[in-house]
């Protein structure tokens, strides 16, 4: 899927080599009128490989991409609100579309029709679908403070669980989950039986989180997660640790120089782990995405500077492509926003790009 040979291949957008493509990737036809929020690929249920995107034009929009690299616009979908997430039922048929409306859509790819399937007190800022042994379910988080699981075909919630505060981030690997709120709240979830919290973590970093993604151990069991914040720094945090120095945090996203003694230091805006090799990938405000090896603690690999941050970003099922979006993220406000910028999504054959360091 995604050979090297030819999403290596530069021939067929040398035209768009200019400052909005530096890293000379795949665009991404059709993209998002507003800035993207939310990415997703297709799971491994299917062969084909879709991608959906969220966006603050209250659109969600899907493509096919093809081995060659070529993207076809596929459908799109509205909500009354910016979308804030978005994410694929695990047999690929649904995707789910949550939005600053106050409700989260059940979009059916076959029929393509939407149905509401939740709704919050507040926008809602995450949706997640788990596929269990005993029981499906789509779990929300929103701004209202609450954690919700829904069963699809039932207007009420199975669970709500009281956050200490406002949803700003989430992640689900079953049999975990981990939610990061305002003020620097972690929870951690188990979600075997019946969704309970199981722990809560202090926070390793001192700024608002931003972003968090779960890593899985040798074991491919979900072992902790990377949590992003506005302050250009990552923690790699294991919710069992085995030895205290395996928690550890790391600086990203920050100007090299320090002109006058300062360093430009941007927000961590997303983070992807690789779905084989277990290296991840970050986004940042800089405009710059980063590959890193966090067992053997180096970096991979960092772009070129896009025109404009990069906000959001995820790799396929067998992890031959990494996609990201690049688009105002509104960290510099509302003077640094240009309509003369268009909002681009790029994909990028990574597969040699992410494998880990070999050990000497």
């Amino acid at each position: 899927m995604f050979t090297q040979s030819t999403l290596g291949a530069t021939s067929t957008f040398a035209s768009t080599m200019n400052t909005a493509n530096p890293m000379r990737d795949f665009e991404v036809t059709s993209p998002p009128e507003d800035s993207v929020s939310s990415l997703a690929f297709s799971p491994a249920s299917i062969a084909q490989n879709f991608l959906i995107a969220g966006s603050w034009d209250c659109r969600v929009r899907c493509w096919e991409v093809e081995q060659s690299g070529k993207t076809i616009p596929k459908s799109m979908q509205t909500m009354q609100g910016p979308i804030l997430d978005v994410c694929w039922s695990d047999d690929a048929t649904k995707v789910f579309m949550a939005s600053c409306d106050k409700m989260v859509k059940c979009w059916d790819l076959a029929s393509n029709q939407t149905i509401q399937v939740a709704a919050h007190n507040a926008p809602v800022k995450t949706c997640h679908w788990i596929k269990a042994p005993s029981y499906s379910c789509l779990m929300t988080g929103s701004w209202d403070k609450t954690l919700k699981f829904w069963d699809t075909r039932t207007p009420t919630p199975m669970l709500t669980i009281n956050l200490p505060e406002r949803c700003y981030c989430a992640d689900v690997d079953y049999p975990m989950a981990v939610v990061g709120t305002a003020g620097r709240e972690l929870i951690v979830y188990q979600l075997e039986g019946k969704p309970q919290e199981c722990k809560r973590i202090e926070s390793p970093l001192k700024y608002q989180h931003r972003c968090v993604s779960i890593f899985k151990d040798k074991k491919n069991a979900p072992a902790g997660f990377a949590l992003g914040s506005v302050e250009g720094r990552v923690a790699i945090q294991y919710v069992i640790p085995q030895n205290p120095k395996d928690n550890f945090t790391f600086k990203c996203h920050r100007s090299n120089g320090t002109p006058n003694g300062y360093q430009d230091i941007f927000a961590v805006n997303d983070i992807c782990f690789h779905p084989v090799h277990g290296t991840l990938a970050t986004v940042g405000s800089d405009g710059r995405f980063s590959f890193w090896d966090k067992d053997a603690r180096t970096k991979l690999k960092s772009s070129e500077p896009m025109e404009q941050p990069i906000t959001r970003c995820c790799f396929n099922s067998n992890g031959q492509i990494f996609a990201y979006a690049v688009s105002y993220d509104w960290s510099k406000g509302h003077e640094f926003y240009s309509q003369l910028k268009k909002n681009y999504i790029f994909l990028r054959s990574c597969f040699e790009e992410l494998k880990p360091r070999s050990k000497a």
